[in-house]
């Protein structure tokens, strides 16, 4: 059989919903891929006629996960356009709200969203717990919860689920498939953190309570500051926090950084992971206040891979186009100009390969039209890849005193070649230095509060809003996933016009007017599948961006219509 296309929908353990659609040769190689969003976003017509200062609290309902960066990003996106300068306290606080989301997002990123994609549940069933513990010293001098007795009882706790027949949370899965590589005592040592994550989890999302009164949707950032004056004036506040983040630095430290080191060296040699950067272009903005005037992360672009040169980014660059998208307005604008009224044309009939191996009537994107809710960003008309990689390689290439030397030790562990960041492999290993440089260095901003609050307890500047002005204004930053912006105008003192481009429209970008692949379809060209019905080597390279769906467009009915029915089977 010549070409043939298989369709994954949805792809699943992200926020939202995504599709993605391939067209394989008679070897199973990936020859044309479409990547695009069933969703629709509707927060920018939401914010419209609003009072200013409410804006990040309905931007941060854009996303259940990263809720605290499109607060920020509503927040200070108004302060840039009234020209406000927080004080320095409220600056450091937001940075340890900040690093609590991080530390959250990339852990569970790895363990709980994207961790299955590299181990295999079934085989851990068949290790050896005496082994696997004494293999987990390979990777790290004091290894987290990998005792040969709790090694033993996370392996029946799980073989339990298995014995009825029923894997529970890991059910549905393409265990067994060829390109898992983890021995079953590597597959048991991780599935163990996968476990002790779930825990600690909970005390990330503390962490971020601390200061932001709850989470998800912390409320203590106001427009000038922040409102959670009394505990950051309070010893027992700042220190709880302080524990929690030194209880969540040893999860990174003794469980995700070993397990990373030793999933680099175990599929070093696997071609699925390996050279496929995506779309090569990099951006990525300054983000972690630690101190005045001093960033953990530096903002940059590097183009076609090139990290010989460091562009500045120059905002004033950024479109975004609608030609593949189902919007009405087609041409490239600024997000300042950008607008968002939909033009839903549809999907077509095609047969496609499912996942029994039969040929079947399917609907599928409209490949010559338009075909997905994410729009397609670009800067200086060029698609741009966003995210953990991109800040690590900018960083890098910079020559980051706090980033160089946790990637020259990483690659030094795994015995990589600097090269290989470029990669699902890479992109997976980016998202953890990422967690480890913030544990190494979020407790400065931490340090540089206290202090500050010797001598300056100012938590919020003054500011007036003149309703015979106009205003506009950005925040730039990054949010775990990626580069994050977003672009607000004001008017007779309410909001006009508000345009949010995030980091999952960046890779996830359909193509544009000339025809230009997203990130996501980009790398996916070249990959050869083993098994079309079993398509793990997709999913393992999507996930690997961390897909928020959820983030990138939304779905509403002003008429409250049922839009969808759930049923849960209480016996999972």
């Amino acid at each position: 059989m010549s070409e043939q296309r298989i369709v994954v929908d949805p792809v699943t353990r992200i926020e939202g919903h995504l599709r993605v659609e391939v067209v394989v040769d008679e070897n199973n190689v990936v020859k044309e891929a479409y990547s695009g969003s069933t969703l629709w976003r509707g927060i920018e017509q939401i914010v419209k006629g609003r009072d200013p200062r409410d804006a990040g609290f309905f931007t941060q309902r854009i996303c259940g996960v990263c809720t605290y960066s499109h607060y920020r990003a509503g927040i200070i996106a108004v302060e840039k356009a009234l020209g406000i300068v927080p004080p320095l306290n409220a600056e450091l606080t937001r940075t340890l709200m900040n690093a609590a989301l991080y530390l959250h997002d990339h852990v569970v990123h790895f363990y709980q969203l994207h961790g299955l994609d590299w181990v295999d549940i079934i085989s851990a069933l068949q290790a050896d717990p005496v082994k696997a513990s004494e293999e987990a010293f390979k990777y790290c001098d004091t290894p987290y919860a990998t005792g040969a007795d709790k090694l033993k009882e996370v392996k029946e706790k799980v073989a339990a689920f298995a014995k009825k027949g029923n894997l529970g949370p890991f059910a549905n899965a393409y265990w067994g498939h060829s390109t898992y590589k983890f021995t079953p005592e590597q597959n048991l040592i991780v599935l163990s953190h996968y476990l002790e994550c779930l825990s600690i989890q909970r005390t990330m999302a503390q962490m971020m309570a601390i200061f932001g009164s709850k989470n998800p949707h912390p409320q203590s950032l106001t427009v000038g500051g922040v409102t959670c004056v009394m505990d950051i004036l309070s010893p027992s506040r700042l220190g709880e926090y302080l524990t929690k983040f030194k209880e969540v630095s040893e999860f990174v430290n003794r469980a995700y950084y070993p397990d990373i080191v030793m999933a680099a060296k175990a599929y070093g040699n696997e071609p699925s992971v390996l050279n496929d950067v995506g779309v090569a272009n990099l951006l990525s903005y300054d983000e972690f206040m630690v101190g005045r005037n001093d960033n953990l992360f530096q903002s940059g672009i590097i183009l076609n891979g090139d990290i010989s040169k460091v562009y500045e980014v120059d905002d004033m660059k950024i479109t975004e186009e609608a030609t593949r998208a189902w919007y009405k307005d087609d041409k490239p604008l600024h997000p300042y100009d950008g607008k968002t009224e939909p033009n839903y044309t549809g999907l077509v009939d095609m047969n496609t390969l499912d996942g029994h191996g039969k040929m079947v009537d399917t609907k599928v994107f409209n490949v010559k039209g338009k075909y997905s809710w994410i729009k397609a960003p670009r800067y200086e008309g060029k698609p741009m890849q966003v995210g953990p990689l991109a800040s690590i390689v900018v960083n890098y290439a910079r020559g980051n005193k706090r980033v160089v030397p946790v990637v020259d030790k990483f690659l030094k562990d795994t015995g990589l070649p600097l090269s290989a960041v470029f990669s699902t492999l890479g992109r997976t290993a980016a998202r953890m230095l990422e967690a480890k440089i913030v544990v190494n260095h979020g407790l400065e901003a931490f340090n540089n509060l206290v202090e500050n609050l010797k001598s300056d307890q100012e938590t919020c500047a003054k500011y007036v809003i003149d309703k015979n002005k106009e205003y506009k204004g950005y925040f730039a930053g990054n949010a775990p996933r990626g580069a994050l912006s977003h672009w607000c105008r004001i008017k007779d003192g309410v909001i006009t016009n508000w345009q949010a481009v995030v980091p999952s429209t960046w890779n996830a970008s359909p193509k544009d007017a000339n025809g230009v692949r997203g990130s996501y379809e980009e790398c996916i060209i070249g990959l050869k599948i083993a098994d079309l019905t079993q398509p793990l080597e997709i999913i393992r390279k999507i996930h690997s961006y961390d897909p928020c769906i959820a983030c990138a467009v939304h779905v509403m009915d002003t008429k409250g219509n049922k839009l969808g029915e759930y049923k849960i089977n209480p016996n999972l």
